[in-house]
């Protein structure tokens, strides 16, 4: 009973959030796609409550390339893509900052996460140019299923199924399934398999 009550819930809220997903719609086929949704993310994440988490549910999954309607999206997380995807039981803790990224089945990222977009975001080479001018390319991180990320942790590098990552942590390179790190650069102290 209990999780129908919760589809039904679910489904209210994506209603509810109809007309701000359709003026988003709008804006987006005149302004750049991932800029609108940077406004709209900025406005959204003031919503307080287990309300605001489902109304940002009922959002989210119509504007990302996937969001599950169960997940947990905290206040004031910001999103500056829309090409995220957000599985099934996915719990972000409140001040999160997620950028191109994929989050696997019931991963838990604590509060203060940033999801960065690769390591690459801004090339710096050009002494000439302002880095602002210089550019970049972004890739879309993966956080395997049913990983821990600690408190204040930055993400720059894909983290494989299984892994807890230390609060405050900085992933800058690739982590195997089931590790865990931990330090600025992360490094892997240990395979929960061992």
């Amino acid at each position: 009973m209990k999780a129908v009550i919760k589809q039904i819930l679910f489904m209210v809220c994506a209603l509810l959030m109809t007309p701000i997903t359709l003026l988003y719609f709008v804006f987006s086929s005149i302004l750049k796609k991932d800029a609108v949704l940077t406004s709209y993310s900025q406005l959204l994440s003031l919503m307080p409550g287990k309300l605001g988490v489902y109304l940002r549910a009922g959002f989210y999954r119509f504007v990302f390339t996937h969001c599950s309607p169960d997940a947990v999206i905290s206040f004031m997380v910001l999103f500056s893509q829309t090409d995220t995807e957000i599985a099934e039981g996915v719990y972000l803790g409140a001040q999160c900052n997620i950028g191109r990224s994929s989050i696997g089945k019931n991963t838990l990222l604590g509060s203060g996460v940033h999801v960065m977009s690769g390591k690459g975001q801004h090339n710096f080479d050009d002494l000439e140019i302002p880095i602002k001018d210089q550019g970049g390319v972004l890739e879309k991180i993966t956080i395997g299923e049913n990983c821990w990320v600690g408190n204040g942790a930055m993400i720059m590098a894909n983290i494989g199924d299984g892994c807890i990552v230390g609060a405050g942590s900085v992933v800058i390179h690739d982590m195997p399934a089931h590790s865990i790190a931990a330090g600025n650069p992360a490094k892997v102290i240990k395979n929960r398999l061992d």
